[in-house]
């Protein structure tokens, strides 16, 4: 073979190779002088996941779509002009089934409509748009919407492409006279509109999918179908929720002569010689915010405002809508119109009031808040509802941060509410850093600040704060300061730093941490006190734990004394009968071992105790009770703990750690208090939390624009008593926990004629009561427990239309 015969078989297979990648040698363009007219179809459907009744909403239209080429320069970029005519619109009749209702289009919104826009465009590319800038944005959405059916290419890759719906990883396929374009919708990046919770459990997810098919022949577009759909529901509930789903059509219906533009001219000198105004435009659609007209007004409440009828009832629905409502209130308010609510509020309603500012987050209302808030004169009660409400918050910003580190730097206030803003700071830190926030000066100097002061420490309660707050920012960056102080600290100081850990991902317990646990459980450089050592035990349970690991606590378990190895004991045989715990299954495998699994490990005659079990499961859901009694071996309770968590997926979430309450310390000071009690429960925590929050922005490809909001709200009252009968020797202890949670879950759909609502509510209202009792007169210690949760009444209502209730009795004996 000669060599210029073998440097052309190369050539030719390399342009083989090329041309295979590409997938088809097609350039799509429109020929000049010609004027080709399309036929637009849109459909549009908004409607529950799974609701009661067939409510939402539905909208169609159609238009003629007129495309003409008015410029083409040497390297082959168009300019064309797309122009939407004769748009028809109808909607879903309102009540029961019925032909649809034809919408009529005043005279505005179909001059603006008739408005051209031009695009650049290269072979199925658009590198430009220009239109006019002050339209309606719901006409130029829906103008984009039209536009990017333009956007595509002819052969096969995946690439990232812009149009109304933002800048997305697309995937093309080509087959003979067909393009198929698959949209990656949670690759889109866009204008930014919106907020969401950084806590997963709480939010929403979002499931959506994109297909557009072009058919194309002799180089000219023939037709496009685009179909879409988006999945929202909520994370702990699916059956709430809301389908979008959207069609596109657009189908060739003539091609006539049009007159062409002097070839000659630029595409700017085009541009100039046609009326009107032709400012280049995003190509993405912008966001719209939607008027509120019926949205409460804190101005027309303050003048109907009576302080004397302002009781409520935190655990009841009632007022926990009534929450959500001033929170919608205060952060559309001004400044003067908060401080004025927060000074003529009585006392009962003021702490109300504060969380609602809080949960707000807006700048005026914190401005208020900051202004009527005084660290140093005001109740502690007050200031800590105001600390808690901010550890609280579903998305805390850097005002509410600034706020904080405001109200407690370097001024005297009362221990316990340095103590409560200490731990707020780190549940602010933490949930920060999980928006992505860790840079902005305040975080660093929220972060800074907690470690100064651990640093600094000079009493055991001052470490044990500051290691609270650590364990509430999570920050993964602060593991080797806490395995520091639970290696080398003393009781108080390694237990809290050891629950610190606990909090933390499975991911971040890494092998330098296992190490220092296994050190501690197993007493290699110094001796622990009891509780730590299990404390150490159950990190090392709890995250991806290794054989080796449950084994050789297992077979320690005797060294502990007779009540910490029967709890230690319980605790695993708690976990096997637990599905979601993720040592069951290596447990269950080392339990058919019988030199472990035998009477002489498993027959500790202890009266300490450790229980694990389900509340409610739900396909979505499950929610655990776990109780911890660790008894000393003279009989005295040394340790009570108990835990109720959220399981969901892959998130497991657990109440964020609050200031230590104290009830008593030691026998002698239990004694003194037994004496002197009035008999009144004690109040642990009682108040409103926002505990959901969500804003969502989603721009369809249509131009169309859908809103997804949530808010859900809890209210909460805890309580705790116990008394102790000396001549009876018996010790009753109770924590009574009522609550309320309603949820607010609402979608919106856009466009420059219609807009439509889709609501979904949902409340519940619950009481639990868990009583203990010890009588210490016989021996063993006998030990009563039960749990008890009754009158559940449930209420869902879809668009306000239609509404079902239940009660639940629930009852649990343990």
């Amino acid at each position: 073979m000669g060599q210029w015969a073998l440097w052309g078989y190369i050539c030719l297979l390399c342009c083989s190779f090329l041309s295979t990648a590409k997938g088809s040698p097609w350039v799509l363009s429109f020929q000049p002088g010609m004027l080709y007219q399309y036929h637009y179809a849109l459909a549009m459907q908004l409607g529950p996941v799974a609701g009661l009744s067939p409510s939402g909403g539905w909208l169609q239209a159609q238009a003629v779509v007129r495309i003409r080429q008015l410029h083409r320069d040497p390297s082959g970029d168009e300019l064309l002009q797309v122009q939407i005519q004769d748009l028809k619109a109808q909607q879903k009749p309102e009540g029961p089934e019925g032909p649809p209702m034809d919408i009529a289009l005043n005279e505005e919104v179909q001059s603006e409509l008739q408005k051209p826009v031009f695009i650049s465009w290269s072979s199925g590319k658009i590198k430009a748009l220009h239109g006019d800038e002050t339209e309606g944005t719901l006409i130029t959405n829906l103008k984009r919407g039209v536009v990017s059916l333009l956007q595509l290419q002819p052969h096969a890759s995946t690439i990232v492409e812009e149009d109304a719906s933002g800048s997305c990883q697309v995937t093309y396929t080509v087959s003979n006279h067909s393009i198929v374009k698959t949209k990656d919708l949670l690759s889109c990046t866009k204008p930014k509109m919106g907020y969401a919770s950084p806590n997963k459990m709480f939010g929403i997810q979002w499931q959506p999918s994109s297909r557009s098919l072009y058919v194309v022949k002799d180089s000219l577009l023939q037709s496009v179908l685009a179909e879409e759909s988006h999945m929202l529901s909520l994370v702990l509930r699916s059956t709430t929720g809301v389908k979008i789903s959207s069609r596109q059509e657009l189908k060739l219906v003539s091609s006539t002569p049009s007159p062409a533009v002097a070839a000659e001219e630029s595409l700017e000198n085009v541009l100039a010689s046609i009326e009107g105004q032709h400012q280049p435009l995003a190509i993405a659609s912008l966001p719209f915010r939607r008027g509120c007209t019926h949205c409460p007004s804190l101005t027309a409440y303050l003048k109907t405002f009576d302080s004397q009828q302002a009781k409520m009832d935190i655990s009841k629905a009632a007022t926990t809508w009534q929450f959500q409502r001033f929170i919608q209130m205060l952060r559309s308010a001004k400044k003067r119109d908060v401080l004025q609510l927060l000074k003529r509020a009585p006392e009962k309603m003021l702490p109300f009031v504060v969380e609602a500012a809080v949960a707000a987050q807006s700048v005026p209302a914190l401005a208020a808040l900051s202004d009527f808030l005084d660290f140093s004169k005001e109740p502690g009660s007050l200031l800590e509802t105001f600390l808690y409400a901010a550890a609280f918050s579903p998305r805390p910003t850097k005002e509410l941060l600034r706020l904080v580190l405001d109200k407690l730097d370097g001024k005297q206030m009362a221990p316990e509410v340095r103590d409560t803003g200490m731990v707020a700071l780190g549940s602010l830190v933490g949930k920060l850093c999980q928006q992505q926030l860790c840079g902005l000066q305040e975080v660093k100097h929220g972060m800074e600040t907690i470690l100064t002061g651990l640093r600094s420490a000079e009493k055991e309660h001052e470490a044990v704060i500051h290691l609270l707050a650590l364990g509430n920012a999570q920050l993964p960056s602060t593991i080797p300061t806490l395995l520091e102080h639970a290696e080398k600290g003393p009781t108080a100081v390694a237990a809290a730093a050891i629950s610190a850990l606990r909090q933390f991902r499975a991911w971040h317990i890494t092998s330098e941490v296992k190490r220092a646990m296994r050190r501690i459980f197993h007493e290699k450089r110094k001796s622990y006190e009891k509780t730590c050592r299990l404390a150490a035990a159950e990190i090392l349970l709890d995250n991806t734990p290794l054989s080796m690991d449950v084994i050789n606590i297992l077979l320690a378990a005797h060294h502990l004394g007779t009540e910490a190895a029967t709890f230690l004991l319980l605790k695993v045989q708690s976990s096997l009968h637990a599905n979601h715990h993720p040592a069951r299954k290596i447990m269950s495998d080392i339990m058919r071992d019988p030199r472990i699994n035998n009477y002489n490990h498993f027959s500790k005659a202890g009266i300490s105790s450790s229980f694990s079990g389900p509340l409610t499961a739900t396909k979505e859901l499950l929610s655990t009770f776990g109780l911890d009694l660790l008894f000393l071996e003279g009989g005295f309770l040394r340790k009570s703990v108990s835990d109720f968590s959220l399981l969901s997926q892959d998130w497991h979430l657990r109440a964020a750690q609050l200031r230590p309450i104290i009830f008593f310390k030691g026998y002698t000071d239990l004694m003194a208090k037994v004496l002197l009690s009035s008999g009144e429960p004690t109040s642990v925590v009682k108040g409103n939390l926002l505990l959901m929050d969500h804003h969502q922005v989603i721009p369809l490809q249509s131009g169309l624009q859908a809103v997804v909001k949530l808010q859900g709200g809890l209210g909460l009252d805890i309580s705790a008593n116990v008394d102790v009968n000396i001549w009876e020797q018996e010790l009753k202890t109770s924590v009574d926990t009522r609550g309320s949670l309603t949820i607010d879950f609402q979608a919106e759909l856009d466009t420059p004629f219609l807009h439509t609502t889709l609501r979904s509510q949902t409340e519940a209202e619950t009481s639990i009561y868990f009583d203990t009792i010890l009588r210490f007169s016989s021996s063993p210690v006998l030990m009563c427990l039960q749990l008890r949760e009754d009158q559940v009444p449930y209420r869902h209502c879809s668009n306000s239309s239609s509404c079902f209730s239940w009660t639940l009795l629930k009852h649990h004996s343990l």
